[in-house]
């Protein structure tokens, strides 16, 4: 391990051997869930328990005790078990988390090497296709953005968790809603994603309303269609319209105050956030 202390190897071994237990026992879970994540809680609290470093500062106040395990996670070799996810990452996140709520106190430039850290362990949790642990590791990453102050960083892993948080849940209308709330608006993190549905509600409710057998010329139903999304029309605005447009435009502006009405509350929480 180079230069590597002793004590960090040692530690570093006690990680790898958890890890691995961890992952074959991961391995065995069709559906792993929340039981199996609290069972990760348990094998970090088994090495927290020994981890008792010989100094409270750190050798290197820019780097992370174990870089080495990060490293070793990028690019990890398969595993022989053919496992789903290489004990090499589940032991990047073991050694995260030790990092995390270990006796050491972490710099500003370590909060940032560690959320790194974390946001490349999540992705690859992801592709393996085990949201609830890659939702842990987005979770911390915002934790540590958020004291660094970076709203930006923080605002990117917050939309990664509640993606992932998302894809945990089981199927059903909890989970549907989810999908929906990121594709309208990137969970709230995203609001000028709005804008460009609020394009395409217009083009849909305009384009209805050019199909229906109107009795005014197609100008004056386009112009009806734009500015009914912006405010719900009077009788007097509709008054020559079937009742079928009538309700059309009624709907279309309802659908406008709503859309706007969560565009600028979301995009209120972001500026005040900046």
């Amino acid at each position: 391990m180079g230069d590597i202390s002793p004590f960090v190897a040692s530690v570093s071994t006690r990680i790898a051997r958890h890890a691995a237990a961890y992952t074959a026992q991961l391995d065995r879970q069709q559906h792993p869930g929340r039981m199996v994540l609290d069972e990760f809680s348990t094998h970090v609290e088994a090495v927290l328990d020994d981890y008792d470093p010989p100094s409270t500062r750190r050798r290197h106040s820019d780097s992370l005790v174990f870089p080495h395990l990060y490293e070793a996670a990028r690019h990890p070799p398969a595993d022989e078990e053919e496992w789903r996810v290489p004990s090499a990452v589940m032991a990047a996140l073991l050694a995260a988390e030790v990092e995390f709520r270990g006796p050491l106190r972490l710099t500003s430039r370590q909060n940032t090497l560690l959320a790194e850290e974390y946001e490349q362990i999540g992705a690859q949790l992801t592709v393996a296709r085990l949201p609830s642990h890659a939702a842990l590791a987005y979770r911390r990453a915002m934790a540590l953005y958020r004291v660094n102050e970076d709203n930006e960083s923080e605002d990117r892993c917050g939309l990664l968790l509640a993606r992932a948080e998302t894809r945990s849940l089981p199927v059903g209308l909890r989970r549907w809603a989810g999908f929906g709330s990121d594709v309208l608006c990137g969970h709230g993190y995203r609001p000028s994603w709005l804008l460009g549905w609020v394009v395409a509600q217009i083009s849909v409710f305009t384009g209805i309303a050019l199909v229906l057998p109107l009795e005014q010329e197609p100008g004056t139903t386009i112009y009806l269609g734009v500015t009914s999304f912006l405010s719900p029309p009077g009788q007097e605005d509709t008054a020559e319209l079937s009742g079928v447009a009538q309700t059309l435009f009624v709907v279309e502006g309802w659908t406008g105050v709503v859309s706007m009405s969560v565009f600028f509350a979301l995009l209120v929480r972001k500026w005040f956030r900046m």
